[in-house]
C-alpha cells in the first residue's frame, strides 16, 4: 500500500456537538434543526455556498437568513468539526513517524477545508481533498478519479477508511482496500495486518 487515505468527520474528528447552538442562533427546534441540517448537506460538500445551504436550512426551520447569520453559522459548524479525537491524531502521528503516505478525502464544503488546513494534525497529510473545492461527493466514482489524480496512484496503491458504510463501498467498487472506520485502535490492528505499523 503507497497511501492510506482517511475521511474527515466522524475518523479524525470526533461527532460535532454544534447542532443545539445552531439551531438556537435560528430559533430553531433543535429536532426539525437536526433533519433540516442534513437534508440539504452533500449539496453543500459538493459546492453549494454558505449562505445557500443555511437559508435552505433556514427555509425548512421557518428563520430567515441573511449574509451576516450565515457567517455566523458557518463560524460555529466548523469549528464543532474541528473537535479532533486524540486516539486518530496519536495515530496519524505514528503513521508519519513510520513513513506512511498520507492522503486526505473528506465530504466538506471548501470553507471547512481553508480552516481544516491550518489545523496541527494537517502536517502528517501530503494531500488534502475537500468535496467542495473538486465538485464531487463520496461515493460518486467521480471523486475517486479525482483522488487517484492526485495521488498518482492506482486504486490498488490505496486503503481508505471511512465512517460510512457507502462510501466504504464506492471506495472497494473503484479498486481501492477500504474498511469503515469504528476507532483508531481497530484501524491500528487493520494496518498491522496490512504491514503497515
Amino acid at each position: 500500500m503507497r497511501w492510506i487515505v482517511f475521511d474527515c468527520g466522524e475518523v479524525i474528528s470526533a461527532p460535532t456537538q454544534a447542532l443545539p447552538e445552531l439551531a438556537a442562533v435560528l430559533g430553531a427546534d433543535p429536532v426539525s434543526f437536526e433533519h433540516a441540517y442534513w437534508v440539504h448537506r452533500l449539496e453543500y460538500d459538493r459546492g453549494w455556498t454558505e449562505l445557500q445551504y443555511w437559508q435552505q436550512v433556514g427555509t425548512h426551520c421557518g428563520a430567515e437568513v441573511d449574509p451576516p447569520t450565515a457567517a455566523q453559522l458557518t463560524k460555529i459548524d466548523t469549528a464543532g468539526w474541528l473537535v479532533t479525537d486524540p486516539a486518530t491524531v496519536d495515530l496519524l502521528g505514528d503513521l508519519h513517524a513510520a513513513g506512511a503516505r498520507l492522503a486526505l478525502l473528506s465530504n466538506a464544503p471548501s470553507s471547512f477545508g481553508r480552516a481544516a488546513e491550518s489545523q496541527p494534525w494537517t502536517r502528517y497529510f501530503e494531500h488534502l481533498l475537500f468535496s467542495g473545492d473538486l465538485g464531487f461527493v463520496k461515493p460518486e466514482a467521480e471523486i475517486w478519479a479525482a483522488l487517484l489524480e492526485r495521488l498518482n496512484a492506482r486504486a490498488a496503491d490505496c486503503v481508505f477508511y471511512d465512517d460510512r458504510r457507502h462510501n466504504v463501498d464506492g471506495a472497494v467498487a473503484a479498486g481501492l482496500t477500504a474498511k469503515q472506520w469504528t476507532t483508531a485502535a481497530d484501524a491500528r490492528q487493520h494496518l498491522a495486518a496490512l504491514g503497515v505499523l
